[in-house]
């Protein structure tokens, strides 16, 4: 039991095992066991890092759905995961929450591989809505009572993939709940009282019952078409004044809201209005987020995700050196873009994240955020490059890949000037669903498209000065973390030769190519060996496509040819490497990356490249049992 989880008061969660003991409590004991979630919820991601604020905002509605619903027979499916920790805790898994993001232990998102609660597996934005209608789909063709309920943040309900869903229930179900937790939207106190009336009738069985025996009565008396088309237009028009619904009862789902989303006992009684309805229902609940912790509330967005902190000052643990890839590549963009009126940046929700909070603020005018939406961000670039402009497009490499037909078609195709900048590439603690090792496999292909990976912050700079300069299709791609070199934001930018790498240090033993940030472990590999005599030299790659085809033909046909990238082999560098060697006389290759024929698990970096033999010592050692096998070796 880790820093700050010995004193929890967690006398009624500890009673919790299922949802069915959950339904043992009284009202008054639900709001006591919300505040023991929360006491939990903040030491075990103060302890583990996590998403804190999203979770402490859906307490009490988490609270109510299990209350309500029997899951797993009734189908609940979370929206990227980011507010499922409270359902992990009421459906049998509160010590393996502790264990939180760490190897082997629970999973930061949903799993289907943990719980049988966990219905539908979920990391990225915008899939709830779709997986819960082929839920009910197939619940209507098997001729199943179960209900399915979908529940959607706000920030994912612009996603493309939500619209899509809703636009298709009409007509494809009759039975369907969608939960809006929106935990931005503030209900002004002079007009918030009418809604909420208005609500309590339209929500209420009576009302629902009435309407539908009515209904019945209309048609069969004279005009009663007449004037149960009258009641509905009134009825319409006045919710169309007082309440946001007007958009998705258009949709044909019957829109119920806004309703308190930490008041447990109006959810209860909305939530079990909503199962007696025959038609796909919407309730539009309002949270705060990062509820119930001061430090959450006054700051949501820094505490949306982070790693391990104080939970009684609120300041990030070991806490990054300042100087990373992010903060690198955010300084150059503000510096390209002092120097050229034409650069813009693009975001999909996580400006800060990538670095641009310094954009944002010195050249706000310059900044678009498109919200969950990485396809609409990509052909919106190519509409602002056919423009003229020239658009940084900062966005996640697992987030990328939502975009890949997009890039392809509207981007590479017609060979425009969109620089996109892949953050977080290569393995990261969340899990299969972020780790950003399958992109490259996507792009390496597409024609036009220029593909480089900094090995240091200074190099990333130089990569964005030259991608300016080529004015081509570019992607670069680079980790979160540091490479632990010093950031030289006064150096005039570097233009580097396209399609060249860069000896690092020569060698006669093998020649080692390394990708990006590799050139560190790189280092640190050839050290170890160098002790034992093993000399080896050090490529830095930089560019994958256009790859250096002479400097690897002359190394293949002196020594062994060994890759090292924090990338999936496959379509990876290593790839790049033996199609360039296939028809080429050479000494041997190896590759070191990540395997192909598995996802890699979540957990802390560190442990993770142990477990799969990437550490600097675990390279060594199997560089030198490559080299010791060879048929014929040059060492």
């Amino acid at each position: 039991m880790g820093r700050g989880m010995k004193d929890i008061n967690d006398k009624l969660l500890r009673q919790v095992n299922s949802p069915d003991d959950l339904k043992k409590l009284n009202d008054d004991e639900l709001v006591q066991l919300s505040a023991e979630i929360r006491e939990l919820l903040i030491a075990v991601v103060a302890e583990n890092g996590g998403h804190l604020a999203p979770n402490l905002g859906a307490v009490e509605l988490t609270v109510a759905l299990h209350y309500i619903f029997d899951s797993p027979h009734d189908k609940l499916i979370w929206d990227v995961g980011h507010q499922a920790y409270v359902h992990k805790l009421l459906t049998g898994r509160q010590e393996l929450f502790r264990s939180l993001r760490q190897f082997k232990g629970c999973s930061g998102f949903l799993s289907r591989q943990e719980s049988e609660h966990d219905i539908f597996g979920a990391g990225h934005a915008g899939t709830a809505i779709s997986a819960a209608l082929g839920l009910a789909a197939a619940r209507d063709i098997k001729q199943e009572n179960s209900k399915v309920i979908a529940i959607v943040g706000d920030g994912s309900l612009n996603c493309g993939i939500s619209l899509e869903g809703l636009n298709n229930i009409r007509e494809t179900t009759r039975d369907m709940i969608i939960v809006l937790n929106d935990n931005k939207m503030s209900i002004s106190e002079n007009v918030g009282a009418i809604p909420r009336c208005l609500n309590h009738i339209i929500s209420g069985r009576s009302y629902n019952r009435f309407k539908a025996m009515a209904k019945v009565m209309l048609h069969k008396i004279p005009h009663g078409e007449d004037i149960r088309r009258g009641i509905s237009r009134l009825e319409e028009a006045t919710k169309s004044i007082f309440v946001p619904g007007v958009f998705f009862e258009e949709l044909g789902i019957r829109y119920i809201g806004p309703v308190d989303g930490h008041d447990i006992k109006t959810l209860k009684r909305t939530f079990e209005a909503a199962k007696e309805f025959n038609r796909p229902v919407i309730i539009h609940t309002i949270t705060e987020k990062g509820r119930g912790y001061t430090h959450a509330e006054s700051a949501p967005e820094k505490f949306h995700g982070l790693a391990s902190f104080d939970p009684i000052t609120g300041e990030v643990i070991n806490e990054p050196s300042p100087i990373t890839y992010s903060s690198a590549f955010g300084k150059s963009a503000v510096q390209l873009a002092e120097k050229h009126d034409d650069v813009v940046a693009v975001v999909a929700a996580m400006g800060k994240g990538v670095g641009l909070g310094e954009f944002s603020a010195k050249l706000s005018d310059r900044l678009f955020d498109v919200g969950i939406a990485e396809e609409h961000a990509a052909v919106f670039a190519a509409g602002l490059a056919a423009g003229g402009v020239r658009p940084l497009v900062a966005i996640y490499s697992t987030f990328m890949q939502r975009a890949l037909d997009c890039i392809m078609h509207d981007v590479c195709l017609q060979k425009l000037p969109v620089i996109f900048c892949q953050d977080r590439s290569g393995v990261v603690e969340d899990g299969p669903t972020h780790h950003g090792v399958h992109d490259l496999a996507f792009l390496r292909n597409l024609p036009n498209l220029v593909i480089m990976q900094p090995a240091t912050e200074n190099e990333l700079r130089d990569m964005l000065f030259t991608a300016y300069e080529l004015a081509c299709p570019v992607v670069i791609r680079y980790p979160r973390t540091s490479s632990g070199l010093s950031f030289d934001i006064g150096r005039e930018p570097c233009m580097l030769p396209v399609g060249k790498s860069e000896l690092v240090k020569e060698g006669a033993s093998a020649s080692l190519l390394t990708a990006g940030n590799e050139l560190k472990t790189a280092r640190i590999v050839a050290e170890i060996l160098g002790r034992e005599g093993i000399d080896l030299a050090i490529i830095n790659t930089r560019f994958i496509r256009p790859f250096d085809r002479q400097i690897l033909h002359e190394r293949a046909l002196k020594a062994p040819i060994i890759t090292l990238e924090n990338n999936q082999m496959h379509g990876g560098l290593a790839s790049v490497v033996d199609e360039e060697l296939v028809n080429i006389h050479h000494h041997g290759v190896l590759h070191l990356g990540w395997g192909d024929d598995e996802f890699i698990p979540h957990g802390q970096v560190k442990l993770l490249r142990e477990a799969y033999g990437l550490t600097p010592p675990a390279i060594a050692g199997k560089i030198r049992n490559f080299l010791k096998n060879l048929p014929t070796r040059n060492i």
